[in-house]
């Protein structure tokens, strides 16, 4: 398993972090749920491409 930072998907997707907590707090979004460790989220790569698939299949 090969987690990322919040910095990483911040980096990944060209996104500010008050961005990326509006994403975890949305409903609608479902952006993956990060791991929290010794206060650092650690996002699943895995999950993260899984949401990148629906998202692309959704808007298809």
């Amino acid at each position: 398993m090969t987690y990322l930072t919040a910095k990483q998907v911040q980096e990944r997707y060209q996104i500010s972090s008050m961005s990326l907590f509006r994403w975890l707090k949305s409903d609608t979004l479902n952006f993956p749920r990060p791991m929290v460790i010794n206060r650092r989220r650690l996002f699943d790569e895995q999950d993260i491409a899984e949401w990148e698939r629906k998202r692309a299949k959704d808007a298809a």
